[in-house]
């Protein structure tokens, strides 16, 4: 039977550690009510978002409730432009054109939301 010296599993544990996890794959879903200016820019936001932040790792779909109604009642979609993001957990969901990148980025957990500054009457930052 070979035996291990301590140092070389010790080794082996260091390098697992040190290797940076594969970063999570995105999937997101929007839905639209067909061409509607409102719809347009919504799409055209989070592609842009999504291949500044997430390139290569989100899968975008793109849903026209006109055409598919039927997948608007298992997300409970009432209002248009939604976007879900269905993939890292947690779930989430997005309503509007999207176009406040800061506000899409904190809710798609893609960056953390900002601490606001303490102020003397503000001990705690809220």
């Amino acid at each position: 039977m070979k035996r291990h010296r301590v140092s070389d599993t010790t080794k082996a544990f260091e390098n697992a550690l040190a290797t940076e996890p594969e970063p999570a794959r995105y999937r997101l879903r929007l839905f639209i009510t067909g061409t509607t200016p409102k719809c347009a820019r919504a799409i055209k936001n989070i592609r842009a978002i999504c291949e500044a932040n997430l390139p290569g790792r989100y899968d975008l779909e793109v849903i026209d409730i006109y055409q598919h109604p039927e997948q608007a009642a298992p997300e409970q979609i009432v209002v248009t432009p939604t976007l879900v993001k269905k993939l890292p957990l947690p779930f989430r969901r997005m309503i509007g054109d999207l176009s406040d990148n800061e506000r899409v980025l904190v809710g798609l957990d893609i960056v953390r939301r900002p601490l606001e500054a303490k102020t003397p009457g503000n001990q705690h930052g809220v």
